[in-house]
């Protein structure tokens, strides 16, 4: 799967089960403070990513991604290792 193809499936849930709006998924955007994505909502993230991509998401690793680019970025690689 090519970047793209990562991105518009991760928008694509942002927006569906988050209720984003596509201009918020901007790839600066801070998952935190800009998205207001809380900790139980990174368990259903997890969960979603596990479902979507067959990936599964090391809680440490990820708790270094702070923009919607480093998250884009760490779905990519780690589907391409």
């Amino acid at each position: 799967m090519n970047r793209e193809e990562v991105i518009d499936k991760i928008n694509d849930f942002l927006i569906d089960e988050f209720e984003l709006e596509a201009d918020q998924l901007t790839p600066d955007a801070l998952l935190k403070d800009d998205l207001e994505i809380e900790s139980l909502d990174f368990v259903d993230i997890v969960v979603i990513v596990e479902k979507e991509f067959g990936l599964k998401i090391n809680g440490a690793e990820m708790k270094e991604v702070k923009t919607l680019d480093q998250f884009y970025t760490y779905i990519h690689t780690n589907l391409n290792k």
